[in-house]
């Protein structure tokens, strides 16, 4: 669990490029023995296919369960601060379209911390993934 005053520092649901490094500031304190920051990028393939453009839709609920997941973090880790941004619209071949940063006293700390943002973000946000192949086909995903 948290101890002290662990902190969201930035929740957000948007359509411009995520500053990575924003996201780290964000999350950088003087009490952080580390940081930890992960970015789910858009690559041009999925399951062996070459997938050519990326779009997502985001439910209207989507920041406030952005919200929630970051809370729950908070919550069952022993964290200093946490930040977590999805990206929706179409995002280019290369780019982030989640990224997700704790900090805490120790590494060990850090790293869960960031890996249950992307777990329960992925399992739980009302985020969907368009994908259009080179071949023409297109698919939809539900990330939720």
């Amino acid at each position: 669990m948290a101890q002290g005053e662990a902190e969201v520092r930035v929740v957000a649901v948007g359509t411009e490029a995520i500053d990575v490094e924003e996201l780290r500031r964000a999350v950088s304190d003087p009490a952080a023995g580390a940081s930890v920051v992960f970015t789910g990028d858009v690559r041009d393939n999925d399951h062996e296919r070459s997938v050519v453009s990326l779009t997502y839709e985001a439910h209207p609920g989507a920041q406030a369960a952005l919200g929630d997941v970051a809370a729950d973090v908070i919550r069952e880790h022993d964290v200093i601060a946490v930040a977590l941004v999805h990206r929706h619209g179409p995002i280019p071949i290369g780019e982030a379209a989640l990224v997700a940063a704790a900090s805490a006293r120790h590494r060990q700390q850090a790293f869960e911390a960031c890996l249950d943002l992307v777990e329960k973000t992925k399992q739980r946000i009302p985020i969907w993934k368009h994908q259009v192949f080179a071949d023409g086909t297109d698919e939809w995903v539900n990330c939720a």
